[in-house]
């Protein structure tokens, strides 16, 4: 009995052990997730090859074409890329975009983060500094092309400049005066002065035409009726009559005189012995005036243009314009990038450097910057590579006349494929050739990106 009860327990006791799995099972659920997976990634893969695979690999074939495609030209396109000089434009600007825009775009970014950790109103300012990134390109182009308008009653920085320039070197009154038919006046420089001298007593009237007679300011009086003063004196007049008659060089009844013009007696070695200004019936004087020889002067200032505006848009000036548009745009990306890797910094480094007696200076040189190296150079490659690509602003901001001193060789690539030129073989071979020197720097930062996640 005790022996059955024993072999009972010992056998009813006993757990059964688990049945090994199926080996097919598991291959068989591991199987069905890539496959999902691969369900879920095949839409993104064929808009890749669409997208971006195919059209590398067609543009590297089509570029070995002439422009019809129906002759192989092998390296011939590339060869031209460096013998056109439409290119040859193109490719010295994109050097000095790739010099200059990045540098300062980053330098200005780590200004602006390392200021907004110092004033109150830092939201406010990165707000004012980020707002043209929500901006597009073709948007911005547009404003500032209206902004760079020469013309200051239509450009708002030659309006802002004329400011300046009008208040540290006001217009003259009469900006197109010109000496009359058969008066004493010749050109001189800016100025305009007698062909010959005059002695103390005489009178030497000065007769100017050019000047609209709604140009002639408010409060003038008939030159007829000018009172004759004592030393060498005279009228300057505009010489002319409304409606015919007049004669030439003679101070007829109902012609002007030209108030505020300033007249000088220039001696015989060039110095100005007395000036004096015209009233409003033209009428001047030289009182007191010693005697001797003189040369009557009517100064430059008179006849100063007003500010006409800085051609911003010219070819000497579109390039470095349009870089400042840039500089306008990408800023505030540097910023916040930079801002965000300034506030990672360990504060206890600069505090222990700013008790050891170093100055802002050296602290900004010495610590943040080293420090902060990793940060500028992903910003400083990053905007490379969009300034390799730049084509919106130099599309939109610069006039046809300066296009072509503004012209880069994503630009160019535009115009021998589409923009008039009909040579895709060309523009196949320069769009390879941008593809190639962008090709580095995204690698670098590819790099930089696994380094620092891994």
């Amino acid at each position: 009995m005790v022996d059955q009860l024993e072999s009972g327990v010992a056998g009813g006791g006993r757990a059964a052990a688990p049945a090994p799995p199926s080996p097919g099972k598991g291959s068989r659920r591991e199987g069905r997730k890539g496959l999902t997976a691969a369900l879920f990634i095949l839409p993104a893969c064929i808009l890749l090859g669409a997208l971006v695979v195919y059209p590398i690999f067609f543009s590297i074939v089509r570029s070995m074409f002439d422009a019809n495609g129906d002759k192989f030209v092998g390296l011939g396109n590339y060869q031209e890329i460096f013998a056109s000089p439409s290119t040859l434009t193109a490719l010295k600007n994109n050097f000095i975009w790739v010099i200059i825009a990045p540098t300062l775009a980053t330098v200005l970014g780590l200004v602006f983060a390392v200021l907004t950790e110092r004033v109150r109103w830092s939201t406010a300012f990165k707000v004012a500094v980020f707002m043209p990134m929500a901006i597009s390109l073709t948007a911005s182009g547009v404003i500032w092309r209206l902004t760079y308008e020469q013309n200051p009653e239509l450009g708002l920085a030659n309006s802002v400049g004329r400011v300046f320039v009008d208040t540290f070197r006001p217009p003259g009154e009469y900006p197109t005066a010109r000496p009359g038919r058969g008066g004493d006046l010749v050109q001189s420089g800016k100025a305009l002065q007698t062909s010959g001298t005059h002695s103390t007593g005489d009178t030497v009237n000065l007769g100017l035409v050019g000047i609209p007679p709604q140009s002639v300011p408010a409060g003038s009086q008939p030159a007829a009726g000018a009172q004759p003063g004592s030393g060498l004196h005279g009228v300057v007049w505009l010489d002319f009559t409304r409606g015919g008659g007049g004669k030439p060089n003679v101070v007829d009844p109902t012609e002007a005189g030209l108030p505020g013009m300033k007249v000088e007696a220039v001696a015989s070695d060039g110095s100005v012995a007395a000036s004096a200004t015209t009233g409003n019936d033209g009428a001047y004087a030289f009182d007191g005036l010693a005697d001797g020889q003189y040369t009557v002067r009517l100064a430059d200032s008179n006849f100063r243009p007003p500010f006409g505006g800085i051609s911003w848009l010219g070819p000497s000036l579109v390039t470095p314009a349009i870089i400042a548009v840039f500089l306008w745009i990408w800023s505030g990306f540097a910023m916040v990038t930079i801002g965000a890797g300034l506030s990672a910094l360990p504060r206890e480094v600069l505090e222990a450097a700013r008790t050891e007696g170093a100055s802002e200076w050296q602290v900004f040189r010495r610590i943040t910057v080293p420090l902060l190296m990793p940060v500028l150079t992903v910003v400083l490659v990053t905007l490379a590579i969009n300034v390799l690509k730049i084509f919106d602003l130099i599309f939109i901001i610069p006039p046809g006349s300066s296009q072509d001193d503004a012209n880069v060789l994503a630009l160019e690539m535009y115009r021998a494929s589409f923009g008039g030129g009909r040579n895709e073989g060309l523009g196949s071979a320069l769009a390879i050739f941008l593809f190639l020197l962008v090709l580095p720097a995204m690698i670098f930062n590819f790099k930089r990106f696994r380094a620092e996640n891994s």
